[in-house]
């Protein structure tokens, strides 16, 4: 049997921030604004996404995982334009995704993303428009759990949550997977682990438990917008945790420029191989391979 590819990509913030009214600006997203004004919008390109798009779905992936901040400020505005550029990447049996905390950046419109991209949300044979987390697809050997660490936040914070509720949840799912021969992915926008109070994930310790008991074979993230692989216990030995640069971004900074990472996934005998290769801008116009690296 073939290896099954599966794409991965985060934080395409699509540009440009649509015009909007004087008072969708107030509270936290005054300072988003003002950011984004000042600074973002030179780093995030469409330009740049979109090559990197292209080069993407040139290698034919079986399967893309996008793991959240389809937009900026949660503006009204925001979410259509996002789902059309949902659509342009693949059909929804093709294309898995979750939020990140800029898809619920304030409260008057955290649940919208359920709304608008909820056919690339949800639980395989779910009923229509049910977006409940965790999400659970199968796509070949591969078992996609999603989890929504999207919460509204103080202006300055950019913390996610799951909570009891969902944490309990993707107790019960992990525990049925792991009597099945699947590839288990965990999908998730904040890191596992974070060295800035205003950017973790507050209760990591609790899932970081339920993987040590459970486990999964790989963890993907976003939210950092750096090329990142740590290693966290689980009940058979270390899994990868990988987190990948914004795909709309230019180099700047500490941060890189675009990049995604590509999995050829398979079955050996009793146990797995996973093979990531990372492709992103290396010069100012083209997509490269950028390194290719063993798992397991």
């Amino acid at each position: 049997m073939a290896a099954f590819t599966l794409a991965h990509l985060s934080d395409p913030h699509l540009p440009p921030l649509p015009a909007a009214r004087l008072r969708d600006f107030a509270g936290k997203r005054a300072l988003g604004y003002l950011n984004w004004t000042r600074n973002r919008h030179r780093y995030h390109r469409r330009d740049v996404l979109d090559t990197l798009v292209s080069d993407m779905q040139m290698r034919g992936p079986d399967h893309i995982a996008i793991t959240g901040d389809l937009v900026n400020l949660a503006l009204e505005a925001e979410f259509a334009p996002a789902r059309a550029w949902l659509e342009s990447v693949g059909a929804p049996d093709r294309v898995t995704v979750i939020p990140g905390n800029h898809d619920a950046y304030v409260r008057v419109t955290q649940h919208r993303f359920k709304e608008a991209w909820r056919h690339y949300l949800g639980h395989d044979h779910a009923p229509d428009g049910d977006t409940a987390f965790p999400s659970l697809r199968r796509r070949g050997p591969l078992a996609l759990i999603g989890v929504s660490s999207a919460v509204p936040t103080l202006p300055l914070m950019a913390t996610g949550w799951l909570g009891r509720t969902q944490l309990s949840e993707l107790e019960r799912v992990l525990a049925r997977l792991a009597a099945e021969q699947a590839f288990r992915v965990l999908l998730i926008h904040h890191p596992l682990r974070s060295n800035s109070r205003a950017k973790r994930l507050t209760d990591s310790s609790e899932l970081l438990a339920l993987l040590k008991k459970h486990g999964v074979e790989l963890i993907l993230h976003g939210h950092d917008h750096v090329h990142s692989t740590i290693w966290i216990d689980g009940p058979e030995g270390a899994i990868p945790a990988i987190g990948v640069p914004s795909a709309s971004a230019v180099a700047h900074g500490r941060y890189p420029a675009a990049a995604y990472n590509l999995f050829s996934i398979e079955r050996d005998g009793a146990a797995w191989r996973c093979e990531q290769t990372v492709r992103g801008f290396k010069g100012r116009s083209d997509v490269e391979e950028l390194r290719r690296i063993t798992l397991f």
